[in-house]
């Protein structure tokens, strides 16, 4: 404590002139002061060189670039990766181009600003030497997305020269098509009706109040007059007159006659029907503008619609697609590979009748109708029995998967089949994976006979290399002795359960085993596939391994005792003492016990004797001193033995001599 006292005064005044010494290093002038540290903002040109060598010379840029305000769309820093945009898609584009500016609420709306296209389709973001910063000049920047072709006939429409934007707008419209005018009007923007050429070209009748377009291209032609491409021979040659009644009268676009009559008159209905006996609802209607246009049409044959289209207006179902699409219908004539257009001779204007029609592309299956066994709709010519004409979801073109549609008529099976154990085949509904579905040589139009049909999916089964036993009904093919083609309550497909089975062959069997003492378990059990292959093996009767592993798979204590104990010789061959199905004797014994012993044991020697006290043999029991199969004890006595019969000391209990 004292010490402490002497020491603080000195300790005090030590830190006191610390504390003034960093004080005064502190204390440094402001001149002497470091500068405070300043980030100045580079411009995004600085580091994106090529980018800027890129755009310098083009002629139209965006204002954030040319201003170098490249924030006003990008994230300064980014969020991830190259997403560098404030927002995603149109919306940044929106943020300074309105979309009423845009005229987005307007009825007709450019493809390019809805859904998931962008602005970009059209415009570049950055800059371009097209006008509002559009990739490519006049219609060249359509073409990227409109095929050219259409627009780049021997005649085009004036118009076009001028590009698109004269007839069109770019964003939207209140008219179709973009239309800056109503169709005809926007045609008499440029072609007066007045004038008497106009006049003169359409024979002084006021198409200015139809529509243009029902006889023209509006964009390009290989016929004069921006003609379309199949132009009705009256409308080529100006005589509207041929089928209209005067231009100058009341009804000036009203026809001469009734729609039948006037097509009729140029028309021979011989030529059309072609000695058809079932007309087309519209043709015996009379109604020939509702597949062919009376003017002029994109199409050949002045029709409305192009090929299979313009049928399934009204077939719609014929028209859905499948993914077995029947050939005939999607390539070459489509429809009409089948179908009369005006009439044919055959009902639903087939243009042949029944199965003919198909052998025109099917021949090969034709020869199904020579085969000794011939499927019923086969013969009958009906195709459409199993099969969709214009296709369906299943392989083949079928009507419904195979099972259901064999189902139809074999309602039967259907039931019979719905069992435990299903063939593979019929499971996933391959009847046809066996049955050939036309025709064939074999009963029931299976493919191939016997055994050879199961080999195609079963051939590693079949092989009989090195069998030393073969089943009969194996050996012969007749995989149906024992199994149920189809379905089975059974495992294995087996016709009736395994005992039964095998004893409609074996009844010797049974027939013993009703007169037998002790039976197998196995074999009451009707288990024959515990012991025996019920196709092949390498082992006599069919075994399925020697024994005595074959009667220890199911005596396994037994087998546990043979490894490791004295084993009696003749226990590694059952079948030496034991019946492997049923016996007369008690344990399967193929004799009394005492016979059965006496075979390796002789009785009469007098080594046995003494070894039994001179017992009589013939009052003796051996299993009941001594284990049959195994023992710890080398002359193969029980594990439990009574202790003066383990010192040989019978008088103990007996009455030895009587």
């Amino acid at each position: 404590m004292k010490h402490w006292r002497s020491v603080w005064p000195a300790a005090a005044a030590a830190v006191a002139l610390g504390v003034l010494a960093v004080g005064a290093f502190l204390a440094v002038p402001d001149s002497q002061a470091a500068p405070p540290r300043k980030f100045e903002a580079k411009k995004c040109m600085d580091c994106h060189q090529p980018f800027a060598e890129k755009i310098a010379p083009l002629s139209s840029l965006h204002p954030g670039v040319k201003e170098q305000d490249c924030e006003s769309c990008h994230l300064r820093h980014g969020l991830v990766g190259k997403l560098l945009l404030k927002k995603d898609g149109n919306e940044l584009c929106f943020q300074c181009h309105k979309r009423d500016t845009l005229g987005l609420d307007k009825g007709s709306v450019h493809s390019a600003l809805q859904g998931g296209s962008r602005c970009s389709a059209c415009h570049d973001p950055h800059g371009s030497n097209g006008e509002h910063l559009l990739k490519s000049v006049g219609a060249e920047n359509c073409y990227t997305c409109h095929d050219r072709k259409p627009y780049e006939k021997k005649v085009v429409h004036a118009a076009m020269k001028d590009g698109c934007e004269t007839c069109h707008n770019s964003h939207s419209s209140e008219h179709p098509n973009l239309l800056k005018m109503a169709p005809t009007a926007q045609c008499l923007s440029c072609h007066k009706a007045t004038d008497g050429a106009f006049k003169k070209a359409h024979e002084d009748y006021p198409v200015e109040k139809a529509s243009c377009v029902t006889c023209h291209d509006p964009h390009a032609s290989d016929l004069a007059g921006l003609m379309r491409s199949s132009a009705h021979a009256p409308v080529l040659s100006a005589s509207c007159d041929a089928c209209h009644k005067p231009a100058g009268g009341g009804e000036p676009f009203a026809l001469t006659a009734s729609e039948a009559e006037v097509c009729g008159a140029c028309h021979d209905a011989k030529d059309l029907e072609k000695g058809g006996k079932h007309a087309h609802a519209p043709y015996a209607a009379g109604e020939c503008s509702t597949c062919h246009d009376p003017h002029a049409a994109d199409h050949a044959k002045l029709l409305v619609r192009e090929g299979n289209a313009l049928c399934t207006e009204c077939h719609a179902d014929q028209g859905k697609d499948t993914s077995k699409p029947h050939a005939a219908v999607t390539a070459g004539d489509g429809c009409l590979s089948c179908h009369g257009a005006h009439a044919a001779a055959e009902p639903k204007l087939l243009k042949v009748a029944g199965a003919q029609l198909c052998y025109d592309c099917h021949g090969d299956v034709k020869s199904a109708e020579d085969a000794k066994v011939v499927h019923a709709p086969m013969l009958a010519g009906d195709c459409s029995a199993c099969h969709d004409p214009h296709g369906s979801g299943s392989a083949g073109m079928l009507k419904a998967r195979a099972d259901k549609l064999c189902y139809e008529c074999h309602g039967d099976a259907e039931l019979d089949f719905a069992k435990s154990a299903v063939h593979q085949p019929v499971r996933t509904g391959s009847c046809i994976a066996c049955h050939a579905a036309h025709g064939g040589d074999q009963p029931k139009l299976l493919k191939k006979a016997g055994s050879d049909l199961c080999a195609d999916c079963h051939a590693d089964l079949m092989k009989t290399d090195g069998a030393a036993a073969t089943h009969a009904p194996f050996a012969s093919g007749d995989c149906s002795t024992c199994h149920d083609a189809h379905a089975s309550s059974h495992a294995g497909m087996i016709t009736a359960a395994e005992g039964e089975l095998c004893l409609t062959c074996h009844a010797d069997q049974e027939d013993a085993a009703s007169k037998a003492a002790s039976r197998h378990a196995a074999f009451t059990e009707g288990a024959c596939t515990k012991c025996h292959s019920p196709h092949q093996a390498r082992l006599p009767r069919l075994m399925l391994a020697p024994e005595p592993d074959v009667c220890t798979a199911c005596h396994k204590p037994l087998g546990e005792r043979m490894k490791t104990e004295t084993v009696h010789a003749p226990a590694d061959d059952c079948s030496s003492c034991h019946r492997p199905h049923s016996s007369a004797q008690p344990s399967l014994l193929a004799k009394a016990q005492a016979d059965t012993c006496g075979d390796c044991h002789d009785v009469r020697d007098a080594a046995f004797s003494k070894a039994h006290l001179g017992i009589d043999p013939a009052v003796m029991n051996c299993v009941k001193c001594h284990d049959p199969h195994a023992s710890k004890d080398p002359k193969l006595f029980k594990a439990q033995v009574h202790a003066p019969f383990a010192g040989r000391s019978c008088d103990d209990c007996h009455v030895v001599g009587r």
